[in-house]
C-alpha cells in the first residue's frame, strides 16, 4: 500500500500543465501552417525555414512528453515538490524553445535545451524513489511517502 501526501498535488497540477503546453504549442503549429501555407499531409515546408523550426519544436516535445510523465509522477512519490519544481522549469523551457524557435538568434534558441537538465533530475528522483521501494534505502522524507506490505 502506498500513502502519498497532500504535496503529492503539486505533481497533478504539473501533468495537468503539461497538457495545455501541449495544446500551445499544437496551436502554433496550426497557426503557422496556415501563414506559411503548408497544407497537411506535408510536415514540413520547403519554403518556409521558421516553419520547420516550429514543427520541429512541437515534434521534440510530443516525443519527449511520455518520458517526462512518468519522471514527474514517480520522481514525485518520493519529492513531490522538487518533482514538480523540475516539471515547471521543465515546461517553461519548452515555451521558452517555441518563442525562440522563430528567432534568428541562436543564442536565444539554446535557452530552451535548459529543459533537458530539469528532465535529468527528474530521472533522478524517479532513481530515487525506485531505490526507496525496493528497500535499498530509506526514505528521505517518510511522511510523504510509505511503502506498507
Amino acid at each position: 500500500m502506498v500513502t502519498l501526501s497532500k504535496e503529492y498535488g503539486y505533481v497533478v497540477l504539473t501533468g495537468c500543465a503539461s497538457f495545455v503546453l501541449v495544446k500551445y504549442l499544437s496551436h502554433k503549429v496550426c497557426k503557422a501552417r496556415k501563414q506559411y501555407n503548408v497544407e497537411y499531409p506535408k510536415k514540413h515546408s520547403d519554403d518556409s525555414d521558421i516553419f520547420n523550426r516550429i514543427q520541429k519544436n512541437h515534434q521534440h516535445t510530443n516525443e519527449t512528453i511520455a518520458p517526462f510523465l512518468y519522471l514527474l509522477s514517480i520522481g514525485g512519490l518520493q519529492h513531490p515538490r522538487l518533482a514538480s519544481t523540475l516539471g515547471m522549469f521543465w515546461i517553461g523551457s519548452r515555451v521558452v524553445s517555441a518563442h525562440a524557435c522563430c528567432i534568428e538568434d541562436a543564442a536565444t534558441q539554446q535557452k530552451g535545451k535548459l529543459g533537458e537538465v530539469a528532465l535529468f533530475g527528474l530521472f533522478l528522483c524517479s532513481l530515487d524513489t525506485g531505490k526507496v521501494i525496493l528497500g535499498w534505502k530509506r526514505p528521505c522524507f517518510p511522511q510523504r511517502f510509505l511503502v506498507q506490505v
